[in-house]
């Protein structure tokens, strides 16, 4: 319990004030704890942070999840909704999208957050291989899952960086990832 009401503090504070803005006596003041409370839960800062980006990912797989499954299967809106749940993910919560992408130092020993990013781009995976009708780990799926990732995180970084308004025409998301999403996987 306690620790979610930090992790959900700090999420808070991220947002506020950036990953490097906010300070954890703040965050034990939101969550209602003592300002030693949280160090019963993590060893320290960057700890913190990373039980946030793991939180951030879980709930970035369950709305792609979410955003697949309210399409019929193996459907090209199926695929343009996965990545409307990213960009929107994105735009919602962008000082922690930021942070889930930007909080690279320590990965490599971190099997667990390897293994939450694994199963993010496994939607979209799972997703392209019902669309083609192939296995997930057919080399033309994991192709076309990882151009269809780029665009679409490409997309919600100019996004959330404001950088879509410097085009002359006005860009709608989801026309964006259905032309993206019929482009990627039409045959080869």
């Amino acid at each position: 319990m306690l620790r979610a009401q930090l992790i959900a503090a700090v999420r808070e504070l991220v947002e506020t004030h950036g990953p490097d803005g906010f300070s954890v006596a703040e965050a034990a003041r939101r969550a209602a704890v003592s300002s030693a409370a949280p160090y019963k839960h993590f060893k320290d800062r960057h700890e913190i942070l990373r039980g946030v980006v793991s939180e951030a990912m879980d709930r970035l797989r369950i709305a792609m999840e979410d955003g697949a499954a309210a399409h019929p299967i193996a459907s090209l809106e199926a695929i343009a909704a996965v990545g409307q749940a990213y960009v929107d993910f994105a735009r919602t919560e962008p000082g922690v999208f930021r942070l889930v992408f930007g909080l690279t130092e320590g990965h490599e020993n971190a099997p667990d957050l390897l293994a939450k990013g694994a199963n993010c781009f496994g939607v979209v995976v799972h997703a392209v291989a019902r669309r083609l009708d192939l296995r997930p780990d057919d080399p033309d799926v994991q192709r076309r899952a990882y151009m269809l990732w780029s665009f679409v995180h490409g997309h919600a970084f100019l996004t959330i960086d404001m950088k879509h308004k410097v085009a002359s025409a006005e860009i709608d998301d989801w026309s964006y990832l259905m032309t993206i999403s019929r482009a990627i996987l039409a045959a080869a």
